[in-house]
């Protein structure tokens, strides 16, 4: 049982209203602010009154008074005077306290205003951090799989560090298209894969190289890729290199290839823009296994396909001129078209098919992505 003796004139706190205005101006619940005030008060009173029973402190919402309170508990004997007193001082209080009921005496002292806003200053405003880094945390969580737009800010240990207006996200060197620079105070789109918490705040982690990094920027140029009247199915990247996208319609009599390419390929070109000059070829794509992946093998002519569904394994012919061509240099276009399809994918010329002769040496298929660098936030 809680009883209280009767409060004398509580004192009030001269650093509430800047406080109130501090946290309207970042958006934080004032209630926050409140409870760390009472805090930094409970903290104050004990380091400097030397209290180590339970303190509690009531503030004042509306406006700013406060009071400290000393709990004891009445008992027949006292032991320990900071945390109990005896039932006679207790009845002197109040007639009808008993044992084991709960007293809370006002204890505040008269110069506590002066120690109270200098003790509860770091507290609060740590308080305000920890509010700011919890609202940025979750804000961004909600953003993970999206594109945000930012300023370079600077460049630091190979990573880029980017203004997002509330905070600041980190584009590790992993994550970077190749042979990209950044110059301070560019604008710069990103893809968000990660948040972290850590001990300086949340680390928001951008990715220039990823796959859906491509999808959501031709969905913010593709109007049909918005309503959903066309779809990119699969996505295959060698960043700031070489792209593959495939596409399909919701409607047959909308061509999502030239959606996606749109008038006189302006919108492939504002996506080829953002990413570097990366070439993009865009295909159709089909459930039709062998038609895909002649689609994915674009711009290379097919003379056909033999798929093997239970391995997935297909065997292409191409004409003779076209061979180089299928395969791209290095590999890349055969490699590419493989990833996208999700097929394994081996290459012959007609005149290897007519001859009887085996299909090229190498065979194409997905590669494992690497793992990214992980961002070191003492780096930072």
């Amino acid at each position: 049982m809680v009883r209280r003796k009767s409060k004398p004139k509580a004192v009030e706190t001269s650093v509430l209203p800047a406080l109130k205005e501090l946290g309207a101006q970042k958006g934080i619940d004032p209630n926050i602010l409140f409870d760390a005030i009472e805090d930094a008060l409970i903290l104050a009173y004990k380091r400097n009154f030397g209290s180590t029973g339970n303190v509690r402190v009531q503030l004042n919402r509306d406006d700013g008074t406060y009071h400290v309170y000393a709990q004891k508990t009445v008992t027949e004997e006292v032991t320990n005077e900071v945390t109990e007193i005896s039932l006679g001082q207790a009845r002197a209080i109040q007639k009808d306290y008993n044992v084991g009921d709960i007293i809370e005496i006002e204890v505040t002292p008269a110069n506590f205003g002066r120690i109270a806003a200098q003790s509860a200053k770091n507290v609060v405003f740590q308080r305000i951090r920890d509010a700011e880094h919890g609202m940025i945390y979750e804000e961004f969580n909600g953003k993970i799989e999206t594109v945000v737009s930012g300023l370079v800010q600077h460049v630091e240990n190979r990573n880029v560090f980017i203004d997002l207006g509330r905070t600041e996200a980190v584009l590790t060197s992993a994550e970077q298209i190749p042979g990209e620079t950044y110059k301070q105070g560019a604008k710069i789109k990103a893809y968000v894969i990660e948040v972290k918490k850590t001990t300086k705040g949340p680390v928001i982690c951008l990715s220039r190289t990823h796959p859906e990094f491509l999808r959501k920027l031709f969905e913010l140029e593709v109007p049909e890729l918005q309503d959903g009247t066309v779809e990119i199915k699969s996505v295959a990247r060698e960043p700031g290199s070489r792209s593959k996208i495939a596409v399909a319609a919701q409607n047959e009599d909308v061509d999502p290839v030239g959606a996606c390419v749109g008038p006189k390929g302006l919108r492939v070109q504002a996506v080829t823009d953002e990413i570097g000059k990366e070439k993009i070829d865009i295909v159709k794509w089909s459930d039709n296994p062998a038609e895909y992946i002649a689609n994915a093998l674009s711009p290379s002519e097919v003379v056909s396909v033999d798929v093997n569904e239970e391995e997935k394994f297909s065997g292409v012919t191409v004409p003779d001129s076209q061979l180089s061509l299928a395969i791209g240099k290095e590999g890349q276009n055969a490699r590419l078209a493989a990833k996208l399809t999700g097929w394994k994918i081996d290459i012959k010329s007609e005149s290897q098919a007519a001859g009887g002769g085996e299909y090229e040496d190498e065979d194409y298929e997905a590669d494992e992505t690497p793992e990214d660098d992980e961002y070191d936030e003492s780096e930072d």
